[in-house]
């Protein structure tokens, strides 16, 4: 099964430089945004090829940036934070590509302009079936979602803004429990729920 994640970062910088010694302060909790791209790719020995997972960079300035990561065709990104940020620090050295167009920067990374709009606007024309993680979702269960491929939308360290809330509403919601958890170990919950159906 096919998997892919969105992660919202509502004040990560979209544009300019970043500072890599502060990745969780002047940086816009850029630190949440690369864990997730460290647990959804990388495993002990290894990196995922049936996993993607696209960042949205929303904090200007400038329009909003979409970096995707694709796992089947990555190369030269290692599984460190600070590695992860410097790759995401190169695109933002670029001008944002027009909506729609995606620009290969390097092997198995990618940018774009847009927003989550476009993400699952992309994900629908590929057959993704997309899920938005809500605490307060029906339970997650594979036997249930089924397909060849699934896709999860997570929020960074705030909620949804309300202009996302009202897009996102006709999405259905999935539960990893009643507690919020951080998005890296949401991401790593539904490997292994996935990893255990497929085994």
């Amino acid at each position: 099964m096919g998997r892919r994640f969105a992660v919202i970062g509502h004040r990560a910088p979209s544009s300019g430089k970043i500072n890599l010694n502060d990745l969780a302060g002047s940086s816009g909790r850029l630190d949440v945004l690369v864990r997730s791209v460290n647990t959804a790719l990388f495993m002990s020995h290894g990196i995922r090829d049936d996993t993607d997972i696209i960042l949205h960079l929303m904090g200007g300035p400038g329009p909003p940036r979409r970096i995707w990561f694709q796992g089947s065709r990555l190369r030269g990104v290692h599984p460190d934070e600070r590695a992860i940020a410097g790759q995401v620090a190169k695109a933002l050295r670029d001008p944002v590509p027009a909506i729609g167009q995606q620009v290969e920067l390097h092997t198995g990374l990618w940018h774009s302009g847009g927003g989550i709009e476009q993400t699952i606007d992309e994900w629908g024309r590929d057959g993704v079936r997309t899920f938005v993680l809500d605490a307060d979702g029906e339970q997650f269960d594979t036997q249930s979602h089924s397909g060849d491929s699934i896709g999860f939308i997570l929020s960074d360290d705030q909620p949804f803004s309300d202009s996302e809330a009202e897009f996102l509403e006709p999405i259905e919601r999935i539960s990893l429990g009643g507690n919020w958890l951080q998005g890296h170990s949401c991401i790593a919950i539904i490997h292994h729920i996935i990893d255990s159906r497929a085994n």
